[in-house]
């Protein structure tokens, strides 16, 4: 238990049941002080502390990944800091398996959603790309045409939460895909107007 538990390692600490992104800003005396990335400080006596309360933490997770499934440490703080670093880094969408999270920036990103962004992800396979809502849209287009089969995108999220604007981006991206392949695009056109 000692051995990772140096001034400045990075760690899990469960508190109230939540796992929180912690650093160890001290050890000394048989006192534990842990600092959290949201500026929260928990002091422990050594002896106190479990495998259960305290656990290092992936290089994975104090990087962040594009892919949260991923992760060493699958649970609700280590998927909470992966999108939180993200987000800081103006890294708005992360998948978690075949499921694309996105953060709603609350602000106009630019150069995200141009047309050089529906060229880039068009091209460009799932897992190629970082993630990204058109890249969801082109695996979707892609099996429609594959498969000759409808395809669904579930879009979930709270009020707010930027649901109207990314289905707004899908059919975006959908329609200009769908221009690209003109005349033959009448497959997938019927297959967008049947699905209203």
């Amino acid at each position: 238990m000692d051995l990772f538990l140096q001034e400045g390692s990075r760690v899990w600490l469960k508190e109230d049941g939540v796992n929180q992104p912690c650093t160890i800003s001290s050890v000394s005396g048989g006192v534990v002080i842990f600092t959290t990335d949201y500026g929260e400080v928990y002091t422990y006596k050594l002896k106190t502390l479990s495998r259960q309360r305290v656990c290092v933490m992936s290089q994975e997770s104090r990087d962040g990944v594009e892919d949260m499934a991923s992760l060493q440490e699958l649970h609700d703080g280590a998927i909470l800091h992966t999108l939180h670093l993200r987000y800081t880094q103006h890294l708005i969408y992360t998948y978690i398996g075949s499921i694309l999270v996105a953060v709603n920036p609350c602000v106009c990103v630019s150069g995200v959603y141009d047309e050089a962004a529906v060229e880039l992800y068009s091209a460009g396979g799932r897992g190629q790309l970082p993630p990204h809502i058109y890249a969801l849209s082109n695996q979707t287009y892609r099996a429609l045409w594959q498969r000759h089969d409808n395809q669904c995108v579930l879009i979930s999220g709270e009020s707010g939460s930027g649901k109207t604007e990314s289905t707004k981006l899908i059919l975006r991206f959908l329609s200009a895909m769908s221009q690209r392949s003109q005349p033959t695009s009448s497959h997938v056109e019927n297959a967008i107007l049947e699905s209203r």
